[in-house]
């Protein structure tokens, strides 16, 4: 388990680095609450952003963002408003942004973002 919680922390670095170079700026990262986390909240502009990361090291099992479920969408977007009614002073228009990463051993990672994805 200690290779894919790598894999994944490696992933949300990535997307991270990748969304700051766009010109978003970092809220918070990994933020918990008891139903669940949220990987990255970013400002875009005036949007508040809450991305969903997932990180794969190939597609043998599938694209990353073949792990974005309905539920999963769903469960994302209960825990944007509780993060919202936690951080009451943060305002803006709300959207839920999803980052793939295949990040291949020894191969250049290769990072896709969706815009909006609900």
């Amino acid at each position: 388990m200690a290779a894919k919680d790598d894999l994944g922390r490696r992933g949300e670095r990535l997307a991270e680095h990748h969304l700051l170079a766009r010109g978003y700026r970092l809220v918070e990262r990994n933020w918990r609450c008891r139903q669940g986390e949220i990987d990255l909240v970013v400002r875009d502009g005036d949007a508040l952003v809450f991305v969903e990361v997932k990180t794969r090291s190939s597609t043998a099992f599938g694209h990353p963002f073949e792990a974005i479920t309905p539920v999963k969408l769903a469960r994302l977007r209960r825990l944007a408003r509780e993060w919202c009614a936690a951080h009451p002073d943060e305002r803006g228009r709300i959207r839920i942004d999803a980052v793939g990463v295949l990040a291949p051993r020894g191969g250049d990672p290769r990072i896709e973002h969706l815009v909006g994805v609900f």
